[in-house]
């Protein structure tokens, strides 16, 4: 019955989805009375409207979050996602906010992550209530504003006493169920620089977000014609390094594959490679020691080796490191961080020993945000619940997963991530070419729905 009703909202679905899209919802600088800037405002806009129109109950927590409601009874249960999005990065086959559909999918940011499953989810309550399907629960969906760059959007939600969900879930990572995370730290660290001798940087640049990995960086560097020849050569033996000429100067270009953060083993990190050329370069003084520092305890290595902070745990694996972006011009440089520590260990177990050897390169502290790592027990009533679901939906065991990506289930209590990746299909949030599966969005939808008719009883 609510599968069938799913799928005659099907073109509506599709469209309000694509609205959602064509947002370019970005974080940008607070304006106004817009905490996450113009663009995501329009989004949260956008979905409160929308969320009247199929005739729920709209609330808007002072522009940094706001929920959709219907029902009735002295507990919530909620569906908790996000309309903000990674910027867009280079490299895209069709508009990044167009929503353009093209052999079945729809392409654009946000279409897997996070604002299709979220607007699906929407569409999913809707069904329940056009059935009139009874409910002893309220439920509540949750449009969050900035999960990519802190979640302060629920932690506002928090404070100012919003109430909590005795269940729900995040579409916002895959199938079946997560119910451990790992902890997340992102940092950014600069060092000044007072350049001399015949090699000068005038700059470096690379990456979009600490929890992308960087599939284009490059530097220019201003040096004489006879060091010039030496780079070309040494970029024709140097794998995915280019260079183009300049009258005074050459620009050095790395090219790589993006990924996301939580898996960086998938992509190729054209900053890493970037600096392991610049770092067999004639550079001198504070670049040098720059250089060498970044290639002896950064470089390629993935897992916190050579910075000493290596951990590993039986439940969701090692500890994962990510360079995420790199900037700097002839007086400072910059980096960002993006680590990932197993659900059995804590900031404590590591951040010491990390803070140490960033001295060692002589780099400031910009800023260090953290996010602890999650673990809930299989025993857990909605923890069944949702397996009950999936196997439903699915007719395979429902296995509990940890990850080590980071969903809105980390700050928020009594909320694990479920979906929307499906088994067998590829990770192409964070990516070029983002885009949903017609087919797949409409299965998401059902199993919402079914999800939130069991947690709501």
């Amino acid at each position: 019955m609510i599968d069938e009703k799913v799928l005659s909202m099907k073109d509506e679905i599709i469209r309000s989805i694509q609205g959602c899209v064509k947002i370019k919802s970005v974080e940008e600088q607070p304006e106004g009375d817009m905490p996450f800037g113009q663009g995501v405002n329009e989004a949260l806009k956008y979905c409160l409207e929308l969320s009247e129109k199929l005739g729920f109950k709209t609330v808007n927590v002072d522009n940094m979050i706001g929920y959709a409601e219907y029902g009735s009874g002295d507990e919530m249960i909620a569906v908790l996602g996000h309309l903000d999005v990674v910027p867009e990065g280079d490299g895209w086959t069709y508009p990044p906010y167009g929503a353009e559909i093209h052999n079945g999918k729809i392409y654009g940011r946000g279409t897997t992550d996070d604002k299709g499953p979220t607007v699906g989810a929407l569409y999913a309550l809707k069904a329940i209530k056009d059935l009139n399907i009874p409910l002893k629960r309220r439920v509540r969906i949750i449009f969050g504003l900035n999960e990519e760059t802190g979640s302060l959007c629920v932690k506002h939600y928090v404070e100012k006493g919003e109430e909590i969900p005795v269940a729900g879930f995040t579409p916002d990572a895959e199938y079946p169920i997560i119910n451990g995370e790992k902890g997340i730290v992102t940092g950014k660290y600069l060092r000044k620089l007072n350049q001399k001798g015949d090699l000068i940087l005038k700059y470096i640049k690379g990456g979009i977000a600490a929890n992308v990995v960087p599939d284009y960086a490059e530097a220019e560097i201003a040096l004489s014609a006879d060091k010039k020849e030496q780079i070309k050569k040494a970029a024709e033996k140097s794998e995915g390094i280019k260079v183009e000429e300049k009258e005074n100067s050459i620009i050095i270009k790395s090219y790589g594959v993006s990924a996301h953060g939580s898996t960086p083993e998938k992509g190729k990190n054209a900053v890493t490679y970037l600096m392991r050329f610049l770092g067999e370069l004639d550079f001198t003084g504070d670049l040098k020691e720059f250089t060498d520092f970044f290639n002896k305890y950064i470089g390629t290595d993935l897992n916190g080796k050579e910075l000493g902070i290596y951990l590993e745990d039986d439940i969701s694996g090692k500890l994962i490191f990510n360079l995420g972006t790199m900037n700097g011009s002839e007086n400072e440089i910059s980096m960002e961080i993006n680590i990932r520590y197993p659900v059995k260990n804590s900031l404590e177990d590591f951040i010491d020993t990390f803070k140490e050897k960033i001295k060692l390169g002589k780099l400031e502290e910009v800023y260090l945000r953290h996010k602890k790592s999650l673990y809930v027990s299989p025993d857990t009533e909605f923890i069944k619940k949702l397996q009950k679901v999936y196997e439903e939906q699915f007719g395979e065991k429902a296995e509990l997963i940890s990850i080590g990506g980071g969903t809105y289930a980390k700050a928020m209590k009594n909320i694990v991530a479920f979906g929307p990746i499906m088994k067998g299909q590829p990770m192409v949030e964070h990516k070029p070419d983002e885009y949903i599966e017609i087919d797949s969005l409409m299965k998401n939808v059902q199993v919402m729905a079914a999800a939130i008719k069991e947690l709501a009883n």
